[in-house]
């Protein structure tokens, strides 16, 4: 019996290390809102990378990131936000008629729900450390355009958004 017992032990002990060790590198995360539309849905449940900008990368331009906001929810607690990464440090980033530019050039998004990015915004450089980020729902979506949101540091990051597991339709890696 006590030889049982030991084998049980021993492999939840491994089971536990194993996850632990995984959560180490993986967050599973559930989407709440509407801002990614169509790229992601609430209640999607995507895995972040994160390490992925830990490891000596850097978040590039399409990445989709979640991070820390100073925003709150109802409740009183600050939220996290997905968006997608726009510019980077040293980019500049402007908004004219539907179409977002990054460093002079009319950038091709695909992505985005209605084809167009509401408002108009003039050119602004993206300090060093920051990101512009913008939801792919640009009509509903409190991004870097709204100053309550406004540049993010990278200090504010969580991870990025690599694989989507539910709904099981759309299960594989995101782009």
């Amino acid at each position: 019996m006590s030889k049982n017992l030991w084998v049980w032990v021993r492999d939840i002990a491994i089971a536990v290390a194993i996850a632990i060790i995984i959560m180490q590198f993986i967050k599973p995360t559930i989407v709440k809102e509407h801002s990614m539309e169509d790229t992601l849905h609430p209640n999607d449940y995507i895995f972040l990378s994160k390490q992925a900008y830990n490891l000596g990368g850097s978040p590039e331009r399409g990445d989709i990131v979640v991070f820390h906001s100073e925003l709150e929810s109802d409740d009183g607690t600050t939220k996290n936000l997905i968006k997608r990464v726009i510019a980077v440090e040293g980019d500049t980033v402007g908004i004219h008629d539907g179409v977002v530019y990054v460093n002079n050039d009319p950038i091709d998004e695909p992505y985005i729900k209605d084809d167009y990015t509401d408002g108009q915004m003039p050119e602004i450089t993206v300090p060093k450390g920051d990101l512009f980020l913008l939801g792919d729902n640009r009509q509903s979506s409190r991004d870097s355009r709204d100053p309550s949101v406004g540049f993010i540091s990278k200090s504010k990051l969580i991870g990025k958004a690599i694989f989507r597991v539910f709904p099981f339709a759309d299960f594989g890696p995101l782009k």
